[in-house]
């Protein structure tokens, strides 16, 4: 079996490895435009096989939290161009992830102060933290046939001006409770029309959505990931193996599957099996560190459950991550409270073995 160091084809690209770098959101970005540190935090970290960005809203109203960037307006095409060209000088590969959150937002982020949307008015039980404190996620707008073709237009037309960026792809987010994923999980859609109610019809949107986007920019171009059994935001589901059997039997094909595991191996299994193309794994959490780690990782990879596998918080802190694997160490240890906005602390400013 192939390990973290044997290249991987995926899609158009040739991977150098297949220790990639997981989306993480850092809630660094200002006014929705990313900046230098942003260009910095990425290209330091490089020597990823593939980088996928944090999440990336495609819409003003796809916004969920607080300091994320989108791709939806020329000036963030321009802020994310300098990302990707300073990414692309230090050798390495990146595909832009791009998330709507659908119920997982809040009027106080949109200019207008309209309503979040999603499948169904059922709020999400969660919410949103801000400047001012946590405030709850209200009741969203149940989306109309209008609202989800503009919306799968919305990812096309945000696809395209990733690859404008200069990106190498695209990743859309069908996991973790947001829009994609709330039209999966029958706990948070409970529409009766055509794209509620029998899993046929709740793999619609998903299905649209990944289409539209291959139309956009190309299948080799395009990824998906998904995260079964994860209730994330009251996102549940009655019937994930049979739910994500259906979905990836209806997926055209693309440059991967990202999968997520959140407790179901057993699906892993099932899906490695029933996808036939590249599959990213995002493997099981250490139950003794609680994060997702290239150790669990190299187990999963060394028994043919994936193709390569992603881990977010040790590339987060370790930038030269996969040069220490190769040293055996040692390993730095990632500051929490640095994770989510701020400055070049807890952002740039990680050692790597050379300084």
């Amino acid at each position: 079996m192939p390990g973290y160091f044997d290249p991987l084809r995926l899609g158009s690209l040739e991977l150098p490895n297949r220790l990639l770098m997981a989306p993480m959101t850092r809630s660094r970005a200002h006014g929705g435009l990313v900046n230098e540190l942003t260009a910095e935090y990425y290209a330091q970290r490089a020597s990823a096989g593939l980088i996928i960005t944090e999440a990336i809203q495609p819409s003003v109203i796809g916004q969920g939290y607080i300091q994320t960037p989108g791709l939806h307006s020329a000036e963030q095409v321009a802020a994310w161009r300098t990302v990707t060209d300073a990414v692309h000088a230090q050798g390495g590969r990146i595909f832009a992830q791009l998330m709507h959150s659908g119920r997982v937002g809040h009027p106080v982020l949109y200019p207008d102060g309209a309503l979040p949307v999603a499948p169904s008015p059922i709020a999400s039980g969660g919410k949103l933290f801000t400047n001012d404190g946590l405030l709850e996620h209200p009741v969203p707008r149940e989306m109309t046939t209008g609202d989800i073709a503009g919306t799968i237009d919305d990812f096309a037309h945000a696809a395209r001006n990733a690859i404008e960026a200069g990106f190498d792809g695209v990743e859309l987010h069908g996991a973790n409770g947001y829009l994609i994923h709330q039209f999966l999980a029958d706990g948070a859609n409970q529409r009766s029309d055509s794209y509620g109610g029998p899993i046929a019809n709740r793999i619609r949107f998903a299905v649209e959505v990944v289409r539209a986007t291959v139309d956009a920019v190309g299948a080799d171009r395009t990824g998906l990931r998904v995260s079964p059994g994860n209730p994330a935001d009251g996102a549940t589901e009655s019937d994930t193996a049979e739910l994500y059997s259906a979905l990836v039997a209806a997926l055209p094909p693309l440059a991967y599957l990202h999968l997520m595991e959140f407790g179901v191996r057993d699906v892993t299994e099932r899906l490695r099996k029933e996808w036939p193309g590249t599959l990213l794994l995002n493997p099981h959490p250490d139950p003794a560190a609680a994060v997702r780690t290239s150790e669990s990782g190299a187990d999963a990879l060394s028994e043919g459950l994936a193709d390569a596998i992603t881990v977010g918080e040790e590339w987060l802190a370790n930038p030269d991550l996969d040069v220490r694997i190769r040293a055996g160490g040692p390993f730095n240890e990632g500051d929490r409270t640095t994770y989510y906005g701020g400055d070049h602390r807890g952002y740039t400013d990680y050692p790597t073995l050379d300084r």
